[in-house]
């Protein structure tokens, strides 16, 4: 980090204009919401004051919250190892008859998830839901109420977030050295010793940043809690929810915000710890590929079959009964029959002819396309910089942008909330609470981080040679970026864009702050659909608005990797790793090493590192 790599940089005025507006928006919208939250819980008239933590200290329900949302990340950062293991095991390294089929059922999760799941359960497992209408009718003195609580919450959110491990495990998996199993094979070491002492220590950075998702998930829960947790267990987030809709209890919201972005550090510091103490084998070149291995054991043989034939049809039935029932008629739904003479279109027709009913989805449609575009199209040549140019000044600007992958949605918006709820000189004295711009800027301002380490590994794939040819025929910076860069990065950045897009179109727990009145998103409206009193056609609309999701992100996940990938396999450099793109990985077009924060939750392995989650629950 040379004077003169700064000075050189600041010799382009595109970079000294960039730099302003994004000193103003790291000031307006990353720093400043979040240390005006911290001055509002312990100094609301400039002066310190203890009485947020006195009053948290005496809600019994604040308490019980706290105690709850600890409780759920930790045994779900056990139960999603568990399960994400062995699907991926049994899917990229044992061989299973229908691997295949195994893999499509347990990637339903990134069509279907956060609020659209929780919801589904409970229209399907609830006291009123499908499955419990048709069991009782066999056992009436059964407990309705069966599904709720810690176990239901803890049941979806185990099957709804080993998404990260099909996607990043699984891909981590692939590299293994194939000769190092031959030769522990070779020396008499049996499948599970193998397994044991040979695959999973390689594995270990991955599973160490999967880790530290399932638990920050856990910390963080929202829909799922709110859906079916019931009275018995509620976590943080649902009761920052709950205090901060009260303007007397707003510095509890803050204070209980704090806690969680405090945990959340203190979680990837640990983590980091742990991880730095240990010695892992390299996986970024490998000898041989990975082959399939055969499980010798018969009788394990047949139980690993079993069990993973099982967790198929717990991952599918969700889908496929709303799927039916969303063109089942409303008595069909009421009493949980299936009947080929109750199939109608109607849900379909009510939905999409009803101004009222497809009006959330218009809105979630406009708010996560115009998220996805102005984060994409904003970072663009901010990632430039700062993958190009290696100063201070941009390290950190770096850091700073990396700030909401730290923090919980509920704490960004709340400091949003409380910062922006009068003028502000910041923004030229404008308002935003209330407003229907401040859900986009949240939705904007939570896909920074993940948006840019994309772009820096895209930018870094491109061969400097054709820039500083462009820069020695006497183009300028802004001509060789347009013709030059953009071309070379604009599929990278259409993947990204339409990953951005797909995530937030169900958003849940940002929406819930921060949604106009007047435009609410898919998300509030799905949530509302579950709570009691909804009648069938609520319901039905459900069904529909859930489908037709998994429509939309499909398509939008074919037009970005299935055509360009159909048919052929092939592998490019990105950034330090090479990743093999084609319908087989769903990760292609993007970098592995992208997701490994150039802060504290940095690996020190070479597998992938994914520090936010795709899906929140």
């Amino acid at each position: 980090m040379s004077r003169g790599t700064t000075s050189r940089m600041f010799r382009s005025p595109l970079v000294v204009v960039t730099m302003l507006i994004l000193t103003w928006f790291s000031a307006a919208f990353l720093l400043w919401p979040n240390l005006n939250l911290l001055a509002e819980t312990f100094f609301p008239g400039g002066e310190f004051t203890g009485s947020a933590v006195e009053r948290l200290l005496s809600s019994d329900r604040a308490m019980k919250s706290l105690a709850n949302s600890f409780l759920l990340a930790v045994v779900l950062a056990v139960t999603v190892n568990i399960v994400g293991i062995f699907v991926v095991l049994v899917t990229q390294y044992f061989r299973i008859r229908g691997s295949r089929i195994l893999w499509l059922g347990y990637a339903t999760t990134f069509l279907f998830g956060g609020i659209v799941l929780a919801a589904g359960y409970k229209f399907i497992y609830g006291a009123d839901g499908i499955v419990t209408k048709l069991v009782a009718n066999y056992f009436p003195g059964m407990d309705r109420e069966w599904f709720g609580g810690f176990f239901a919450v803890l049941f979806v959110m185990t099957f709804a977030t080993t998404t990260n491990h099909l996607l990043f495990l699984g891909s981590a998996i692939r590299d293994v050295d194939f000769q190092t199993i031959e030769a522990a094979r070779n020396m008499g070491a049996s499948d599970w010793t193998t397994l044991r002492r040979v695959v999973l220590p390689v594995l270990k950075p991955t599973l160490f940043a999967v880790t530290i998702l399932s638990f920050l998930t856990g910390l963080g829960a929202l829909s799922a809690p709110q859906v079916l947790g019931g009275e018995e267990f509620q976590t943080i987030t649902p009761m920052i929810l709950t205090f901060a809709n009260t303007s007397t209890s707003r510095d509890i919201a803050a204070l209980l915000a704090l806690i969680l972005g405090v945990a959340t550090i203190a979680m990837l510091a640990i983590m980091t710890r742990l991880e730095r103490g240990g010695t892992y084998y390299s996986v970024a070149k490998v000898s041989a590929p990975l082959q399939k291995q055969a499980i010798r054991n018969r009788p394990v043989n047949v139980v690993v079959h079993v069990l993973a034939y099982l967790l198929f049809l717990l991952y599918i039935s969700p889908l496929l009964l709303i799927l039916v029932y969303s063109f089942m008629d409303s008595a069909a739904i009421s009493t949980g029959v299936l009947a080929l003479d109750r199939f109608t279109l109607e849900n379909y027709a009510r939905v999409l002819s009803q101004e009222s009913a497809l009006r959330p989805f218009i809105v979630s449609i406009v708010y996560s396309g115009l998220a996805a575009i102005i984060t994409v199209g904003g970072l663009l040549f901010v990632a430039r910089i700062i993958q190009k140019y290696r100063t201070r000044i941009t390290a950190t600007f770096e850091y700073l942008l990396h700030i909401p992958w730290i923090l919980p949605a509920a704490m960004i918006a709340l400091g949003l909330v409380m910062t922006y709820d009068e003028p502000n000189p910041l923004l030229g004295g404008a308002v935003l609470s209330g407003t229907t711009v401040i859900l986009l800027i949240a939705f904007v301002i939570v896909k920074i981080p993940f948006t840019l380490r994309m772009l820096k590994a895209a930018f870094t794939s491109v061969n400097d040679s054709m820039e500083e040819a462009a820069t020695i025929m006497g183009a300028g910076a802004l001509y060789t970026f347009r013709r030059i860069l953009l071309p070379a990065v604009l599929p990278a950045a259409a993947a990204i864009a339409a990953l951005n897009f797909n995530s937030q179109l169900d958003d849940y727990d940002t929406a819930v702050f921060l949604a106009h009145p007047l435009y609410q998103p898919l998300g509030l409206q799905i949530k509302a659909n579950t709570d009691g009193g909804a009648d069938v056609n609520a319901i039905a609309n459900t069904f529909v608005y859930t489908v037709l999701l998994m429509i939309l992100m499909g398509l939008t996940m074919y037009l970005v990797y299935g055509r360009g990938a159909r048919g052929r396999k092939r592998k490019r450099p990105v950034g330090r790793a090479t990743v093999m793109t084609g319908p087989d990985n769903p990760t292609s077009g993007t970098d592995s090493d992208s997701f490994v924060p150039s802060g504290p939750a940095a690996s020190e392995g070479n597998a992938p590192v994914p520090i936010a989650p795709s899906r929140a629950l």
